[in-house]
């Protein structure tokens, strides 16, 4: 086997051989990291975290150097992002077919390319390659989304009625597949979705972006000790996720209630909860049966 000409090697500029390798291999390093909070120093955080894992279909718009964006759930053949042919508009998906450890970088990366994709374009992968700017680049740190939730993905054409049968037939089978779910009591902390799966129970599930797990496990270990940790009658808590670095409490609810039914108990349990996380004291036993308890249901996605 011929030698390979390392007289033909295009080396960085002012790097030896050994550093150009070592550099290398940083940089594979750094794209296999994994970010513990990819969408942290973000006001959006819960929001782009409860679109990301739990909301069937919305759109979130905002404004991305100057240029409208649609943040949305999934779009069709779950790609990363597209732009109507018909209208301009710009979408940029949370839930894709492809993606890596790294949402934040990857949703940059999708963000990135859509503002200087033409009509018609789309991207099927959206994994970062690490040409992407910081997502903070391109969302402002104290940007906020306006939600539209949706119990259907006709927004994904400016005119649904007008597509092609197969088109209209494919876009049937994804309205079949659409969860009923609501964002519920926008002024409180974090972001808060009530969900209706079926099969006689609905949820409420609160993102919250607390920075530190152990005293949010806490705060809700005090609180059930006392009987409290629950969202009033016909309600209890279920256990709670753990998603790109947050937690997120899940409670019961009888599918029969309104969804935005539940403000007074929403800001209640957050003021225990704002109250009790920063309480530093030890836990009781009971406390600390409460949490084990809590501990053992969690679970991470």
């Amino acid at each position: 086997m011929a030698k390979k000409n390392r007289k033909n090697e295009q080396l960085p500029e002012g790097m030896s051989r050994r550093q150009a390798k070592l550099a290398a291999r940083a940089a594979e390093r750094e794209a296999l990291q994994k970010d513990p909070r990819p969408y942290a120093g973000l006001v959006a955080e819960a929001d782009l975290v409860a679109l990301q894992e739990f909301v069937p279909s919305a759109v979130a718009s905002l404004e991305v150097k100057g240029t409208p964006v649609n943040i949305v759930t999934v779009l069709p053949g779950a790609v990363a992002a597209m732009v109507r042919d018909d209208d301009d508009a710009r979408f940029v998906a949370l839930q894709t077919q492809a993606r890596s450890q790294n949402p934040g970088r990857d949703l940059a990366f999708a963000l990135n390319w859509v503002l200087e994709a033409k009509p018609g374009d789309s991207l099927s992968s959206g994994v970062a390659d690490g040409t992407q700017p910081k997502i903070t680049e391109l969302i402002e740190a104290d940007a906020t989304l306006e939600i539209s939730e949706y119990d259907d993905f006709n927004w994904w054409f400016s005119n649904a009625s007008g597509m092609p049968l197969e088109i209209q037939q494919m876009l049937q089978r994804a309205n079949d597949s659409v969860i009923p779910s609501r964002q519920v009591e926008k002024d409180l902390p974090g972001s808060i979705w009530w969900v209706n799966p079926g099969g006689g129970k609905a949820h409420i599930r609160w993102i919250r972006t607390e920075d530190n797990e152990t005293d949010m496990l806490n705060a809700l270990a005090r609180i059930g000790a006392r009987g409290e940790l629950n969202l009033g009658e016909g309600t209890k808590f279920a256990g709670a996720f753990r998603t790109h670095g947050v937690v997120v409490p899940v409670f019961d609810l009888d599918p029969e209630v309104e969804h935005d039914s539940y403000g007074d108990a929403l800001q209640a349990l957050n003021d225990a909860i704002e109250k009790e996380y920063a309480n530093d004291a030890q836990l009781s036993a009971e406390e600390r049966r409460q949490l084990e308890n809590i501990k053992s249901r969690q679970v991470t996605i």
